[in-house]
């Protein structure tokens, strides 16, 4: 591993030369590829420096205790020693997991999908709660939401909603949400006060842009109809939605959130392009043991993850068996703690997983 640090610590200080020179500044395009190498690089050469100075004070330590003939020296030296061990061993995991492979995706913008399952106008009810809960999270990290269809229901839910969240590490925070989210709570129109339980799919699936994912547009078959839904001036007017069938995977596509046209085609595109994406990422980890899911789970919408326990105000996380008595405030987008704690346990596994 320090080898490997060494060979890095090199590379950095050569990319801090190079940030510097006049050809590479005059150079808009490569000056931006160091700068993000540069910025990519800094926590984990930051974290080396501070274990090498540990390090140092650690051998002056030893030094000093070996060589003093002053008690009080002495006593100085050990705390100096017992410090500098306890930060070399902070210093030491923290390089460990800043060492490991990052995502390729997670600094990427999201698209979010949310579908009602089992429980009818329960579950569209809470499908419409969770959108909620991620446009207040999203609001929160400054990052801009856009919604790209919707599918509401009279009463205010929804049957399913897609939407694009665009911000910098957007997909490092929100990718552990895909899967099954259950809810348990009584219902406005049961009146003997009986617990419904209720399901929602959520997916999350990176953005991926035309020169990550080229598709043929012979692969495509695109049908225009007109919107429908729960209500509004402009449903059923014009022929406005857009259905795109991807031929060769059978995907099907709709957008008719706009009333333009073009706009809804070029949601829709988006759309389709983030899940040929997601299904090529699928194949991929399929194929190569040592990149298998994550213990902690992400991308298996079959998976159950979470449970929103009304009556006793808890949220309960399956993958890493937290619970939060504070139903309220996770619903209005309190999430750092959850995603915190995701992250947390998924590291624990990886690093796991290269002790085996």
């Amino acid at each position: 591993m320090f080898e490997k640090l060494e060979l890095m610590s090199q590379k950095y200080e050569e990319i801090a030369r190079k940030l510097t020179d006049p050809e590479v500044i005059s150079d808009h395009a490569q000056y931006a590829a160091y700068m993000k190498e540069y910025k990519n690089l800094a926590p984990l050469m930051e974290a080396f420096q501070k274990y090498q100075s540990a390090k140092q004070d650690l051998q002056e330590a030893q030094e000093l205790l070996h060589e003093s003939g002053d008690e009080e020296l002495k006593e100085m030296a050990q705390a100096q020693l017992e410090e500098a061990k306890s930060i070399l061993e902070e210093q030491e995991q923290e390089l460990k997991i800043l060492l490991l492979p990052k995502d390729p995706n997670d600094d990427k913008s999201v698209i979010m999908e949310i579908r009602s399952g089992a429980g009818g106008e329960e579950a569209a009810l809470f499908a419409g709660s969770l959108c909620r809960m991620y446009s207040m999270y999203a609001e929160a990290q400054h990052w801009k939401l856009e919604i790209l269809n919707a599918n509401p229901t009279e009463l205010g839910g929804y049957k399913e909603i897609s939407f694009s969240i665009e911000g910098n590490g957007a997909y490092s925070r929100l990718k552990y949400e895909s899967g099954v989210h259950r809810v348990q709570r009584v219902p406005e129109t049961e009146s003997q006060g009986r617990i419904h339980t209720s399901t929602v799919t959520v997916a999350v699936l990176p953005e991926a842009d035309e020169l990550e994912l080229h598709i043929n547009p012979t692969d495509l078959k695109f049908d225009v109809f007109r919107s429908s839904g729960a209500g509004g001036q402009h449903i059923n007017k014009t022929e406005s939605a857009v259905r795109i069938t991807h031929l060769p995977s059978g995907l099907v596509v709709e957008c008719q959130d706009e009333r333009s046209q073009h706009k809804n085609k070029e949601k829709a595109m988006k759309v389709l392009r983030a899940r040929l994406f997601e299904i090529i990422q699928q194949e991929q980890n399929a194929k190569i043991a040592s990149e298998r899911k994550m213990q902690v789970g992400t991308g298996d919408r079959s998976e159950r993850i979470r449970t929103y326990n009304f009556p006793q105000g808890r949220m309960t996380d399956h993958r890493i068996n937290l619970t939060l008595y504070r139903l309220e405030s996770v619903l209005n987008g309190d999430l750092d703690e959850i995603f915190d704690a995701l992250a947390t346990a998924d590291q624990a596994s990886k690093l796991a997983e290269q002790s085996l």
